[in-house]
Parts: C-alpha cells; sequence; structure tokens
C-alpha cells in the first residue's frame, strides 16, 4: 500500500501535467545535447501517456544547441587569419533558429523509438495578445492531446520581437519558465512541473552543505531569508525565474513542482505523491503545521506556544486536556480505520509480529487514551507550585511544554490522523504548532542539533535507535535502549501466586519493554517440582523457553545465545541459580536497570532485592507489567529512563517539569556577604 505526504494529496486528480526542461537539463556543460537525460526524459513521459495522463512538454536548449553548431560551422568556415581577430558573439536569433530544428528531430527521433508522437508548437510573446490565437491554441492541443500526442513548446526565438530577448523580462511571458506557467493557465494544467539542474529551492548555494532543500515554499516565510545565486549558466532563467513563474502559476491556482531533471523518474516520483523537489501552492502557509516548515522552525514553533500554553490557568490546559479527550472518542472510527490500514501494510511490507503488535490500537485502546488525558486534567496543578516531596501529548499540554512527535513510518497513517485530532482541540490562543509532526527520518539529525531550543529528546523504539540518538546530540536524552527485565522466584514463593504473575509478566504484553524476558528460579525448585510448573504454565501459553546453562541441560530446551535479549514476544530465557545473591549479580550483568520482580514470602531476602537490585523499578510479589505510568498514577506515561539523574523509571508530568527560583527581595546587596545572615528558614506560601 502506498503512503502519499499530505502536503502531496492533490496529485490523486491530477490528469494535465505541464513539464518544462531547462537549457541546463537539455545540454551537457560543453553544449552538446545531453542525450541520456532526454532519453529518460522521453521514457517518463512515454510511462504516463501510457498511464492516461494529458502531458505538454515545454523544452528550453534551442538557442544553447544553435550556438554550439554555429560555432563549429564558423570554426569550420574561418582561416587561421580570421581566428587572431577578436570574435564577435554569434547571433542570438539565427543559434535559435539552427537550434531548434536539432532539438525537434532530437525529440521526434526519441519518442518515436517509444511509438510516441509528438508535435513542435513555437509561440511568441505577441501571440498571446490576440484572444482568436489563444482560442486556436486551445482547440489544437485538446486535439492532440485526445490523440495521445505530447505537444513541445518552445519560445520562437528566432522570430521574437522583443528588443532583448535574452535579457526584457517585460510583456506577458519572458522566458520558457514563465511561458509555462502561462500555458499552465491557459490550457487549464492540474499540475506544473520546472525541472531543473537542482534538487529544488534551498534555503542558500544548494553547494552550500549547510543549506537546506526546501519541501514547500511558504511565501511570508522564505521570500525575506533566500538569496538566489546566479541565473542559468546556460539558460536566462535560473531559479530566480523559476520561483517567479512558479508563484505566479500557483497563486492562480495550478500547484508547481520545482525538482531535478538529473534524477531517475522524479516527474513520477511528484505524480506519485513522493515529497521531493520544492512544491509552491496556494494553500502551503496552512500546512507549516504538519511538518512542512523545517526542523529548527518547528522546534522554535513548539517552543513560542509552550509559553503561551504556560500563561494559560490551570482550569484553560485543563480544558485543553478534557476537549482532546472529547475529540479522540469522537474520531475513534477514522482513527482505527488509518490505524487498520498501517497494519494491513505493515503485514505485507513483512514486518515482524512483535512490531504490528505494538502498532495496533487495540479495542479499547482510544477510550483508555481519553481516560488518560482527563485524569491529567483533573489533577493538582504541577505548575508554579512550591516543589514537594512527593499519552504524552496530554502530558505536553498539562506540563506546559511544546512538544514534537516523530512516529514510525509503518504508522503513518495512524499518526497523522491522531496528530491532526489532538492538535484541532488546541485552543487557537495557544496554536495548533505547539505539537508538531516530523514526517521524515532525514529530519532527526538536523533536530539532534538544536540544544538552543529543544530541551529534551525521549526515543521510543529499537536499542540501535536510542544508542544512535544518545551518541549523535548534545541535548539531554530521558530513556532506556533495552527492557531486560527479570523475574526471581524464591525458594519460598507461594507457587499459586509465582505462576499467576510468571505468566503475566510475559504473556500479558510480549512486545512491551516491561514483559519478562528472563526468568530466574532458586536451585531448590528445581528439585521439588516448583520449576517444571512453572515451565508448564509458561508453555500452555504458547512460550518459546530458551534456557542458560544449567536450565537448557536440566529441562532439554535450547540454550540462550545470550543473556542480554530482548525477545518482545512470546519466549524468555529460563535460568536456575543458587540464591538471592547469585540473583542480583545476575541481574547487574545482564540487565537493562528497567523493571526487576522477587517472588517470595521471606520479607528479609525481599528487603534486600529491593535496596540492592539497582533498576529503576523493583517489585515483590507484583509483575513486571505494572511499571507503567498510568498504573503509578502519573496520569500517563511519556516514557521510561533508566538513568541515574533527574527522572527515573516511569515518567508522567513531573518527570517533564524543571525547578524555577524566585527571589523576592526589599533591597538586599551581596556586597561580600559582610552585612548578611542567611537563616534559611523554611516559609509558608
Amino acid at each position: 500500500m502506498e503512503t502519499v505526504d499530505p502536503t502531496r494529496a492533490f496529485v490523486k486528480n491530477v490528469k494535465r501535467v505541464i513539464v518544462k526542461v531547462g537549457t541546463a537539463v537539455v545540454t551537457r556543460a560543453d553544449g552538446r545535447l545531453a542525450l541520456g537525460r532526454l532519453g529518460a526524459l522521453c521514457e517518463q513521459i512515454q510511462e504516463l501517456n501510457l498511464q492516461g495522463y494529458e502531458v505538454i512538454l515545454v523544452t528550453s536548449g534551442a538557442v544553447g544547441v544553435g550556438r554550439q553548431r554555429l560555432r563549429y560551422r564558423k570554426l569550420l568556415n574561418s582561416s587561421f587569419l580570421d581566428l587572431q581577430k577578436p570574435q564577435n558573439e554569434l547571433d542570438g536569433k539565427a543559434c535559435a533558429a539552427v537550434g531548434q530544428n536539432g532539438l525537434m528531430a532530437l525529440y521526434d527521433s526519441l519518442f518515436s523509438q517509444l511509438d510516441v508522437t509528438s508535435a513542435q508548437l513555437l509561440v511568441t510573446d505577441n501571440d498571446f495578445r490576440d484572444p482568436d490565437f489563444r482560442s486556436q491554441l486551445n482547440d489544437t492541443v485538446n486535439s492532440l492531446l485526445s490523440l495521445k500526442v505530447i505537444p513541445i513548446f518552445n519560445e520562437n526565438d528566432a522570430i521574437s520581437t522583443r528588443k532583448a530577448p535574452y535579457e526584457d523580462s517585460s510583456g506577458i511571458f519572458w522566458d520558457n519558465d514563465s511561458l509555462a506557467a502561462l500555458l499552465a493557465l491557459e490550457l487549464k494544467a492540474d499540475l506544473l512541473v520546472l525541472l531543473s539542474d537542482v534538487e529544488g529551492l534551498y534555503s542558500g548555494p544548494p553547494r552550500d552543505p549547510d543549506s537546506k532543500l526546501i519541501h514547500t515554499y511558504i511565501k511570508e516565510k522564505h521570500e525575506r531569508v533566500i538569496t538566489f545565486g546566479d541565473k542559468s549558466r546556460v539558460g536566462r532563467g535560473g531559479m530566480t525565474a523559476k520561483v517567479k513563474a512558479a508563484m505566479y502559476a500557483a497563486y492562480a491556482g495550478i500547484p508547481v513542482v520545482i525538482t531535478s531533471g538529473y534524477a531517475v523518474n522524479n516527474i513520477i516520483k511528484v505524480l506519485h505523491g513522493e515529497c521531493i523537489g520544492t512544491l509552491f501552492h496556494r494553500d502551503a502557509n496552512k500546512w507549516a503545521s504538519i511538518g512542512e516548515i523545517g526542523a529548527r522552525e518547528m522546534a522554535v514553533a513548539a517552543r513560542e506556544c509552550s509559553r503561551r500554553l504556560q500563561a494559560l490557568s490551570s482550569q484553560e490546559r485543563s480544558k485543553i486536556l478534557q476537549d482532546i479527550a472529547d475529540a479522540l472518542e469522537a474520531n475513534e472510527k477514522a482513527i482505527l480505520a488509518e490505524n487498520e490500514a498501517d497494519i494491513v501494510a505493515a503485514q505485507q511490507a513483512g514486518y515482524e509480529k512483535s512490531l504490528i503488535s505494538r502498532l495496533a490500537l487495540k479495542q479499547g485502546k482510544i477510550s483508555n487514551l481519553a481516560n488518560s488525558a482527563r485524569v491529567l486534567a483533573n489533577m493538582d496543578e504541577p505548575l508554579g507550585r512550591i516543589l514537594k516531596r512527593t499519552e504524552i501529548a496530554c502530558l505536553a499540554v498539562r506540563s506546559g511544554n511544546g512538544l514534537l512527535l516523530k512516529g514510525g513510518k509503518e504508522a503513518k497513517r495512524s499518526n497523522a490522523i491522531l496528530h491532526k485530532v489532538i492538535t484541532s482541540a488546541i485552543p487557537v490562543t495557544v496554536g495548533e504548532r505547539l505539537i508538531g509532526l516530523v514526517t521524515s527520518r532525514e529530519e532527526i539529525p538536523e533536530l539532534l542539533k538544536h540544544d538552543d531550543v529543544i530541551d529534551l529528546v525521549i526515543p521510543r523504539g529499537s536499542n540501535k535507535l536510542v544508542s544512535q540518538i544518545k551518541a549523535s546530540t548534545k541535548i539531554p536524552v530521558l530513556g532506556h535502549a533495552d527492557g531486560i527485565c527479570h523475574v526471581y522466584v524464591d525458594k519460598s514463593a507461594d507457587m499459586d501466586m509465582a505462576k499467576r504473575i510468571v505468566v503475566d509478566a510475559k504473556t500479558d504484553y510480549p512486545a512491551a519493554c516491561n514483559a519478562m524476558e528472563t526468568l530466574l528460579v532458586h536451585k531448590d525448585l528445581a528439585q521439588n517440582g516448583g520449576l517444571n510448573d512453572l515451565i508448564m504454565e509458561l508453555q500452555t501459553k504458547g512460550v518459546i523457553l530458551y534456557g542458560g546453562p544449567k536450565a537448557s541441560s536440566l529441562l532439554k530446551i535450547p540454550e540462550a545465545q545470550t543473556f542480554h535479549h530482548e525477545y518482545s514476544s512470546l519466549a524468555c530465557t529460563v535460568e536456575v541459580v543458587e540464591d538471592v545473591y547469585a540473583v542480583i549479580d545476575h541481574i547487574h550483568q545482564h540487565g537493562s536497570a528497567h523493571t526487576d520482580s522477587i517472588i517470595t514470602e521471606d520479607q528479609e531476602v525481599a528487603e534486600f532485592f529491593l535496596r540492592q537490585v539497582d533498576s529503576a523499578a523493583v517489585f515483590h510479589n507484583a509483575s513486571t507489567r505494572f511499571s507503567d505510568g498510568f498504573r503509578f498514577g502519573l496520569g500517563a506515561e511519556v516514557g521510561i529512563s533508566t538513568g541515574r539523574i533527574h527522572a527515573r523509571g516511569p515518567v508522567g508530568v513531573e518527570g517533564l517539569l524543571t525547578t524555577k527560583w524566585l527571589a523576592r527581595g526589599s533591597g538586599q546587596i551581596v556586597d561580600g556577604d559582610k552585612a548578611i545572615v542567611y537563616s534559611h528558614k523554611d516559609l509558608t506560601q
């Protein structure tokens, strides 16, 4: 199942497309025709023609081709003495006349090889002043397209009456970029594609490594900050001309994409909805909130919105959460439909069952999310209070934070609709850009550079992902790489209780990071039958067992390759241990400091385990599955941290807050501490 970038969704309704190819694409650096690129272009047009698209081609290159040919001809016809004299520039109109002939001959030959017929239409600026000409133009083009013929337009420079056809930018059109835009309007095209020698419009010079490709041009944002370079090396346009033409067409209602004519199949990719090149669209300013602004701008917007959020009263922030909860429930059917589409796509793509399990929004999940939002809404105010001992977007709202979300590509549709539903409930006084949705993996490295506007990264994903993020950013990272959780069944355990806990810890949600991955059993239970009872309970539930050196030999099960393995499925490792001391050593050597549990009736052993195991969450006679922000009463969970500073364990609102010191004085100064006695008395509020 193909997924289309939301800003390119309009392409599904495109039938008539105009493709303009620039001189730099048509010719090589030495002025000769670029046969390979032209051949690839014609193949794309043939494929689109077969798919039912109406393709109109606007081509530059005649003057460049003619100049190269006439220079060669002049060289052949010149004496050695003639060549020693100053050389006059070749007449541009003569170059256009000679080059047009050769250019069209090549197009005709290439299209004929593909069993496609093409037609040449040469126009001048003055032609469009005549209403009869414009009417006839439409009739001719419609007739050609109905016969599957490819109309090929070019300005007739050989007979143009413009005083300076290579410099003058007055009139109805002034180069082939503006001609393409004019034809798009005149012929009622659905899309205009301007092919260039670069991938699109950049924030700076394309060869500058700091320049970023602009995926969607937003006039209000970009026109003041982009500096254009020189015009084309061979044509008279360049990027300035393309942007001017694109703006003209886009604001008249015809979308425009500037993209590379060097890359393979870029026209087809554009029509398939891929986010390549730079899009110009009259609704572009409305899309800034769904990821089309750059990584830094998105982070800045989220921070600005968060400050407006913090300025609201506690009741107003609570109201937003209540509205989000209502919006989630009201849109449950639409959310589940998009999620089901993601699941089908993931199954067809061959993703692992554990990943698909995490992807699925099971029955009641939307209600649970809504209830979590309401719990947060009813919590005591977490902002601005005196510190005492004591689902993600909702946590950000409650804690007054802006948020950038990046979900997995396998959940693209689910992410998009959840983002749409939640942001629709945020009032305009705060701004829906409070919560940004990052849609491209390529934007992540860029985001991780902006430690001046991003305060915290909370990665949720594979060990590899989390490790890479930790190694590639100066921004503090809250999270965990692995979820190697242990359950230890002591010799004094209540075995009925032990069986319930072990089965729950492994099978309640095997893909969760708090699921049991290693079962440790006291050696006495291997002798009195307790171990066999536990194994039978797990196998009855379909759990595949692997053993450590002792358990694999004793139970005749395959030996685990490593104790440090997160199965995230109905599988686990079993090992027999000497005592609680050996258990603690094993957990510290092979665990991930996430969640570990002991099942025992010996209170002394239990207390020793609880004190000595250095994990974020340590339990006695309880399933590891309780290690969760919602179950801990945090309202919801932003993540689980195995770090040893700031937030640790399941992280809710408190973990997203820091302290701020306020001093109220009456003119005090330090003055070397000469006149100050520091009493440090606790004061009531």
